[in-house]
């Protein structure tokens, strides 16, 4: 067969084919768009699944991986993340906290959300007052705020009225009444000296003069606030034998099965405490020094892009969907904690933990926007509390400890 005839042949053939298989070939789906995002309940068994599920039908090209990491006190995560980072390997986003802030800074992991918020209608049902404690004084906004907690002191009101004594206002307050409640196998006090337990020590020492400048963890004022907190477990004994160790699940545990008196959290354990001991437990802002001053812990949470992501619009979609109305009254229902979008609600927890939490912003701050804070929270604080509370170091010893570790 000659050229001419064979591409006649062709040419009928095509012809008479269907139109489908000689004007287009098949298409070819395109793959979602995949987020990868970190987050920590203080309950396991919470999951966000359902909130993913809304947002992948209101988003059918983005898939979201949601990864939950251990908390452990703060050190698991937060190691976990710098790690990840270091490794190249980091989520698209994750819960951050603003005293990690310095740090990510000084790796360059952040990428800057001003172009995104710029678009986002929803930005202004955040409180200003927020915006302006998760910015850190950057003309640039690295976080989106998510949800947020105050810590305050709860207590066994019915205990207290057993014993005809009224609810803490000032530390002398707190001693007298943990040393009344400290009877048999019940401590006054649920001491956390363990991980996390710095939010314990905070409003003790930072609300009795202490402060994170350079000297202030050094000066009589300061020194002297420490042995009022240590002593309370090595000279009053008014807390439990496992202090040093205990953490958030041993706190919460002894003061639900009636063990401590009073304990020291947040709203994020309100619920717990509510379906355990109903009106027995009570909540109000955490005791202040004599001169009527005092510090309280405001624990934001926060997420953030990371500078490496390759799917940056598509992960704002997803971290600025978690923090509007409704979706973030259900993130928060999951966390426990506080919602940040004014058209969001925290209806799960009774009215007074709410209460307790709004009269303790007053005196709530952040721990220093600093690259050391970090291992502060993870090292430097639990391992000289231990040793102070077991007798290893001195109180004063522990505040020169912290002192070195900011200032050098």
């Amino acid at each position: 067969m000659e050229r001419r005839d064979f591409l006649k042949l062709v040419g009928a053939a095509a012809v008479g084919a269907p139109l489908a298989s000689t004007l287009a070939a098949p298409a070819i789906a395109q793959a979602p768009t995949t987020v990868r995002w970190w987050y920590h309940f203080d309950n396991p068994q919470n999951s966000p699944a359902d909130l993913v599920a809304k947002f992948e039908k209101e988003n059918p090209g983005i898939k979201i991986q949601a990864e939950a990491i251990p908390w452990g006190g703060g050190n698991d995560y937060q190691t976990r993340l710098f790690a990840a980072l270091v490794a190249g390997n980091a989520p698209d986003s994750a819960m951050v906290r603003l005293s990690w802030a310095a740090r990510l800074h000084s790796m360059k992991a952040l990428e800057p959300l001003d172009p995104f918020l710029a678009k986002w209608n929803a930005r202004t049902d955040i409180d200003d007052n927020i915006w302006k404690i998760v910015g850190g004084g950057s003309q640039q906004k690295y976080y989106l705020p998510l949800q947020y907690v105050v810590i305050y002191l709860y207590y066994r009101q019915d205990l207290l009225q057993q014993a005809g004594l009224k609810a803490p206002e000032t530390f002398q307050d707190f001693q007298a009444v943990a040393k009344a409640l400290t009877k048999g196998d019940v401590a006054g006090f649920g001491m956390r000296g363990g991980a996390g337990g710095f939010d314990n020590w905070g409003p003790f020492v930072l609300g009795g003069g202490a402060s994170f400048d350079k000297g202030g963890m050094v000066t009589e004022k300061a020194l002297a606030a420490n042995r009022f907190y240590v002593d309370l477990a090595t000279k009053d004994k008014i807390v439990p034998a496992s202090a040093p160790t205990d953490s958030f699940r041993q706190i919460v545990d002894a003061f639900k099965a009636g063990r401590t008196g009073m304990m020291i959290h947040h709203v994020g354990s309100a619920a717990e405490i509510q379906a355990a001991l109903g009106d027995k437990v009570s909540a109000k802002r955490v005791p202040v020094g004599p001169d009527g001053k005092g510090w309280t812990y405001f624990g934001d949470e926060s997420n953030a892009i990371f500078a490496a992501s390759k799917a940056k619009e598509a992960t704002f979609r997803w971290i600025s969907f978690l923090s509007t109305a409704e979706n973030n009254t259900a993130l928060t229902k999951l966390t426990g904690q506080l919602p940040v979008s004014s058209k969001a609600n925290a209806d799960w927890v009774p009215q007074r933990f709410v209460d307790a939490s709004r009269a303790s912003v007053s005196i709530a701050g952040p721990l220093p926007d600093s690259p050391k804070t970090p291992d502060f929270i993870g090292r430097i604080w639990p391992t000289n509390m231990q040793r102070a509370l077991t007798g290893q170091i001195s109180p004063d010893d522990m505040m020169k400890a912290i002192e070195q570790h900011f200032h050098g």
